[in-house]
């Protein structure tokens, strides 16, 4: 079998309908269209409900959408850690310092460095700060988020702690 032998199989395609083409056959007189109104005369556009608001224009127009699963962190860095009084670092102790959110999850990221040994207990480490801390002979602790191991509900995940 050559390239010039290739054909599709039989059935597979069919001829288009020619209509509109005289009166022998199918598609002649009016061509399938009916007989008067819109259809049967010019061009209906393309999307043209009748008059309705077109599908188009019915639509929201915002790019993308708001996940209401989002998990948001309110953080701290190493460099806010050393020079944070005390050797016991928690949520609560963070809020009473105004160093995060009163409310929300808090997640410690690695930017700066550490010199003394912490406690540090959050809900989230990066990497790099989790080896810093351990690092500097602390000790890290992961706190279970407060909507379980689920995803959190869809109205957001502040701490009901007002």
């Amino acid at each position: 079998m050559k390239v010039h032998d290739l054909k599709p199989a039989p059935g597979s395609t069919k001829e288009r309908r020619r209509v509109g083409r005289g009166i022998g056959g199918k598609g002649g007189k009016t061509a399938g269209r009916g007989t008067k109104g819109q259809g049967a005369r010019g061009s209906v556009k393309p999307g043209f409900e009748g008059g309705q608001m077109p599908l188009s224009r019915r639509v929201p127009k915002l790019k993308g959408f708001t996940n209401p699963f989002r998990v948001e962190y309110a953080v701290v860095n190493l460099d806010t850690l050393e020079q944070f009084e005390g050797e016991v670092v928690s949520p609560e102790t963070l809020r009473e310092k105004g160093l995060v959110h009163k409310h929300g999850l808090v997640k410690v990221l690695g930017r700066g460095e550490l010199s003394r040994a912490l406690r540090v207990s959050a809900h989230g480490f990066s990497k790099s700060a989790e080896d810093a801390i351990v690092a500097a002979g602390g000790t890290v602790e992961v706190l279970p988020p407060p909507f379980g191991n689920g995803r959190p509900p869809a109205k957001g995940n502040a701490l009901t702690n007002r």
